[in-house]
């Protein structure tokens, strides 16, 4: 890797780990948060699939922000709207407020993230050919997780442990403020490299035009379409499994109030995020084509996700739950390099986007449908049922590698420190 390269990677890693970590905070102790405001599971995971909704609503038009205005001008926007709707939602919070109010705020934390989504990931891949970067984009997308994991384990359990020796509120602050910091630190460090914002003083043709573009080179390209339409199968999954995995391991552990026990879940995803990260470029020098990787991925989740509905002892609960997350952190890497192999530099931010809006919109649908079925059922069998649905998501993947893209076998056995990123 050469100095150009290994700077833009320092920056990522450093952008990586100031976003990771301020988010962590509250993931191990978000659904018990809003259990505490006064919600029921219902209205607790429908509050979620309105920040999904969001996420919905604002990919696309976000997406077109970072492609015609620059990444980081949305990295920037992101930071500020997640900072004022989290502490939007420790307002909420503070004055037991109606279920609308958390709907309203859920919305714009969705927007937050979407300011974040496609945006690095599109001045990472850009900034690197830029700079003549001639490895795999696994190797770096792989040390970008394992940041993240390692953000991920500290913020998730520092707010753990925080929320239980002050209150649930506390680890809500602690992340405005890192994304303060983060603000500051991404004015100084970021700028667009290797990509041209295409501004216009034709705003909305320049959206169209955009927009268009992704669309022609995201779900009218087959390859990359099939595993668009995977996404609201495994994300939705995902999200609520993550979230859902709180209470369900506080009512193993037998105390309802053991918050840390709530960020040790989080903290053991992160762990395996870590190790995903670290395992998933060595698993390209060993499987030849992307898709293997991701089907296999998908097929051992949603049976882990079966058996854990089943289980009823903590500490094996526990281990089942490393195991689903190492399946999928080490598909995640696969994935991404995969996609971002097919997509044109100038709308890559946008396409980006649009197959994070398809993740999330899964998470509208699925989300209220499990809350209710853990009202009705109990977390166990709404686990067991998340299994199921996330075997959806292989025909989608299958029928993606029936296109025999060219991706699918890029940069495959070869070592990760010299493979050879595929020209733009």
């Amino acid at each position: 890797m050469n100095a150009g390269a290994r700077k833009t990677q320092r920056i990522y890693l450093t952008l990586t780990l100031g976003n990771t970590l301020a988010a962590s905070f509250i993931w191990g102790i978000n659904t018990l948060f809003l259990l505490d405001a006064g919600l029921s599971n219902l209205e607790a995971f429908a509050a979620n699939a309105f920040f999904t909704a969001g996420m919905v609503l604002f990919e696309v038009p976000t997406g077109v922000i970072a492609d015609g205005w620059g990444r980081r001008v949305s990295f920037l926007l992101g930071t500020v709207t997640l900072a004022v709707s989290t502490y939007l939602y420790y307002v909420l919070w503070q004055l037991s407020a109606p279920f609308w109010s958390w709907a309203v705020v859920s919305v714009l934390l969705g927007l937050g993230f979407t300011f974040f989504s496609g945006a690095v990931e599109a001045w990472l891949v850009d900034a690197l050919r830029f700079s003549g970067y001639d490895g795999g984009l696994e190797a770096v997308l792989g040390r970008g997780q394992i940041v993240a994991g390692v953000a991920m384990l500290v913020g998730s359990v520092a707010g753990g442990v925080i929320a239980q020796a002050t209150n649930l509120g506390v680890p809500f602050l602690l992340r405005v403020g890192v994304l303060v910091a983060l603000f500051v630190v991404a004015f100084w460090l970021m700028r667009d490299v290797g990509f041209t914002p295409e501004r216009s003083t034709h705003p909305l043709q320049a959206t169209r035009a955009v927009f268009s573009a992704s669309i022609e080179n995201g779900l009218k390209n087959p390859p990359v379409r099939y595993v668009m339409l995977a996404a609201p199968f495994s994300a939705g999954v995902g999200i609520y499994v993550f979230y859902a995995l709180q209470p369900f391991l506080l009512e193993l552990f037998g105390d309802p109030r053991a918050y840390s026990v709530a960020g040790l879940a989080a903290a053991i995803v992160a762990g395996a995020q870590v190790l995903g990260g670290w395992v998933a470029p060595r698993i390209r020098r060993l499987v030849r084509k992307r898709t293997t990787v991701l089907i296999l991925s998908s097929i051992a989740g949603a049976l882990i996700l079966v058996v854990l509905g089943f289980t009823r002892v903590f500490w094996a609960a526990l281990l089942l739950l490393a195991l689903w997350a190492l399946v999928a952190s080490a598909g995640t890497p696969v994935r991404q390099a995969y996609l971002n192999d097919m997509i044109a530099s100038k709308q890559r931010a946008t396409v980006l986007s649009f197959d994070s809006l398809m993740g999330s919109s899964g998470g509208v649908v699925v989300q209220p449908l499990l809350g209710r079925a853990a009202d009705v059922y109990g977390y166990p069998a709404s686990l067991a049922i998340s299994g199921t649905i996330e075997l959806i998501a292989v025909p989608f993947l299958l029928a993606s590698r029936q296109q025999h893209a060219q991706a699918d076998q890029a940069n495959a056995s070869t070592d990760t420190s010299d493979a050879e990123l595929p020209p733009p």
